[in-house]
This record gives C-alpha cells, sequence and structure tokens, in this order.
C-alpha cells in the first residue's frame, strides 16, 4: 500500500516554510492526538503519520531528500531517518522528540480533558557524533566497521528512587486562568528534571546522576553507495540517561571519503586518467585497469585519439537511494615524449611531411562538449 505524502498529511503545500510546517503538525497532531481520543487506533495511528511527516519536513537535508526521491529516499538501512515508519519509534518517543510543539513537557495534554492519559516522561540520553572514514572500495561494497567509543552508562548498583514531587509522572500540572477559564497544563518536574526518579544510591566513581564513562566496541553496518557528509544512526549506542525508565541517546555516524589515489567520484561515477604512450594510440593496445570492485581487462582500438572516453557501465558506486550503479569512465590521455633520440627525432621530422600524420578530424569524431553530454545522458 503506497504511503500518504507527507505534505497531505500536515495539510499543507509543497512551498510550505518551517514555520508553516510546525503549525501545520501541531493542528494535525492535535487533531488526532490520544488524550482527545481515547481508544481510537486510527486517531493514534494518524497522530504517528504526523509526526512521521514532520520529522522529515522539519529538518531542511531530509526535506530536500524527500522532495526528490519521496518516500524512496528513506527505504531501507541507509535512509537515516523516517525512524516512525520503520517502527522504531512508538508514543513516548514521539513525545519526548516533539512534545514542545505543544508548548509543555508533551505528556499531558492540558486543555483537552486535564491531561487524563498523563504519560511517565522517558528521559533521552544524549547522542553522540563520530565520524568514520571510508575508502572508494568499502563505499562500493558496503561495510561492518567496529569503533570504540566512550559513553555514559548507569554505574553498576546505583539506584533510583520514585519522585515524591511528581510521585513518577515525570510532570506537575500547572492551573492557569485565562480569557477562555481555568486551563491545566502538564509541566516538566523540577525536582527530577522529567525522569520520574531520583537517585537513591550512588557507587564510587559515578557523578550526581549515577553515571560513569565507559569505552565500548560498537559493530556499524554501513551500506554501499554513502558519500562525504551523510549521517547513518545506531539507535541506543549514545549516552545512557539515569533512571529506570529511561532511554539511552542515538550514536550519530558522519561519513568521512578518502580520497583515492587514482580514482575521482561524481556522483556514483567513476572517473579514472589513462596514460598511453604515442605507439599505443597508433597501433592499439590491451590494458588492465582497477575499479572500485576489481581488475577488468579493455581492449583500445588502433588510432585512438587523446580525450576519448571508454564507459564501463556498471562499474561505478551504487546508489544510496537504490537507484541503479553508476559508471566507470576512462579517460584516455596519450603521453608525448618529451626527450627524443636523434635516430626519434630524424623519423618524427619526416612524418611531420607525411599526409597520414596530419590532424584529419572526422565528422563521425565528437567534440568534447558532445562527448560531456554523451557522459550523462
Amino acid at each position: 500500500m503506497a504511503k500518504q505524502d507527507y505534505y497531505e498529511i500536515l495539510g499543507i503545500s509543497k512551498s510550505a516554510t518551517q514555520a508553516e510546517i510546525k503549525k501545520g503538525y501541531r493542528k494535525m497532531a492535535i487533531k488526532y492526538h490520544p488524550d482527545k481520543n481515547p481508544d481510537d487506533k486510527s486517531a493514534e495511528e494518524k497522530f504517528k503519520a504526523c509526526a512521521e511527516a514532520y520529522e522529515i519536513l522539519s529538518d531542511e537535508n531530509k526535506k530536500a531528500r524527500y522532495d526528490q526521491y519521496g518516500h524512496a529516499a528513506f527505504d531501507g538501512p541507509q535512509g537515516g531517518g523516517g525512524g516512525f515508519g520503520g517502527g522504531g519509534m512508538n508514543m513516548d518517543d514521539i513525545f519526548n522528540q516533539f512534545g514542545d510543539i505543544f508548548g509543555n513537557g508533551g505528556g499531558g495534554f492540558g486543555g483537552f480533558g486535564g491531561g487524563g492519559h498523563q504519560r511517565q516522561a522517558r528521559v533521552k540520553g544524549s547522542n553522540m557524533r563520530i565520524r568514520v572514514k571510508l575508502t572508494l572500495e568499502e563505499i562500493a561494497t558496503g561495510v561492518e566497521k567496529k569503533v570504540k567509543v566512550r559513553r555514559k552508562v548507569q554505574a553498576e548498583g546505583v539506584t533510583y528512587k520514585t519522585c515524591s514531587t511528581c510521585n513518577g509522572s515525570g510532570q506537575q500540572m500547572r492551573v492557569t486562568n485565562t480569557i477562555l477559564g481555568r486551563m491545566q497544563q502538564a509541566v516538566t518536574c523540577n525536582t527530577c528534571q522529567g525522569a520520574g526518579e531520583i537517585i537513591n544510591n550512588k557507587p564510587n566513581g559515578a557523578d550526581a546522576q549515577g553515571l560513569i564513562v565507559k569505552e565500548e566496541t560498537v559493530s556499524i553496518n554501513i551500506p554501499e553507495g554513502v558519500s562525504e557528509g551523510v549521517q547513518l544512526k545506531v539507535g541506543g549506542k549514545g549516552n545512557e540517561a539515569p533512571g529506570k525508565n529511561s532511554i539511552p541517546g542515538d550514536l550519530l555516524v558522519v561519513i568521512e571519503e578518502l580520497p583515492h589515489e587514482n580514482l575521482k567520484r561524481e556522483g556514483s561515477n567513476i572517473h579514472y586518467d589513462l596514460y598511453i604512450n604515442f605507439s599505443e594510440a597508433v597501433l592499439g593496445v590491451s590494458k588492465e585497469v582497477e575499479t572500485v570492485t576489481g581488475k577488468v581487462k579493455i581492449k583500445i582500438e588502433a588510432g585512438t585519439q587523446s580525450g576519448k572516453i571508454l564507459r564501463l557501465k556498471g562499474k561505478g558506486l551504487p546508489s544510496i537511494e537504490r537507484y541503479g550503479i553508476g559508471d566507470f569512465l576512462i579517460h584516455i590521455n596519450v603521453w608525448t615524449p618529451q626527450e627524443l633520440t636523434k635516430e626519434q627525432r630524424k623519423f618524427f621530422e619526416q612524418m611531420q611531411e607525411d599526409d597520414n600524420f596530419s590532424p584529419n578530424p572526422q565528422k563521425s569524431d565528437k567534440s568534447f562538449f558532445e562527448k560531456v553530454k554523451d557522459m550523462f545522458s
């Protein structure tokens, strides 16, 4: 079943500003909020869909990818977003991430039933960010990387007790007088900072929240086709937060592409400069070329001109959006000798008068601009 367009879900146009996107999300989220629609499963699904749409459209990079590729931009593990659609976020996660859009802590829903469905806040630990360096060969096939990270975790032996101020809800109800009457609003508990718990026993070496720094080895599965600056997410491998009901943050992995000695990347295509000598250009030759996925043998025809481009289809890099594989483009460069022996110089002086050595481009020979056009056709 095709997914509904994110703009349609929020009731906004594709030219909407970030302020209009936020306004659209707030309007639709209030309409389908579970506190306003108790025990209505369809309303809950629509509420989740609104959060998914807002998660993508409120991020300029994700929005640009969605505008170009639609939902396909976030299919598979390389999507880097769309955590709701993938089933990775529940209602508590939504309130944690976007609760402030309602003007409160996100758990209660002041003004609609007096917060009858208050949820205990689940404090989330902070995210961590690392950079991982990849070669073109690793990018071509995908790779598993094991990295060491130093993250905060709950110390062994730490215990927590229910916060007496909020009775474990993580929130306090505030009543304010407005022109519409007395309104209830849920605010974050000042005592436990929304965790619903406070530390009861702190082991030696732990900080005030009962956390210690621990080094761990994390395995990261990097999909094929990533590029410089792409950010991947490893859920739950960031810093932990205090409390029995807390959830750890995420590990954000930023890709750094190492320059290749001989190859140059352009999107999914790979460019390679191949130098041949004058005799090879005249007589033709077979050459072995190293691509990102292994060696291939190519044939260079007799009479090949410098600047000719040979295309090996499907020998480039996979597209991260899974739209096929790029090409390997070989740029032929004929090397002109800079020093000659007397016999060589005499030979070429004789050839200057030979009509066969005079430039004679045929109509079938394509210009440089035509070759560039062919590369992208």
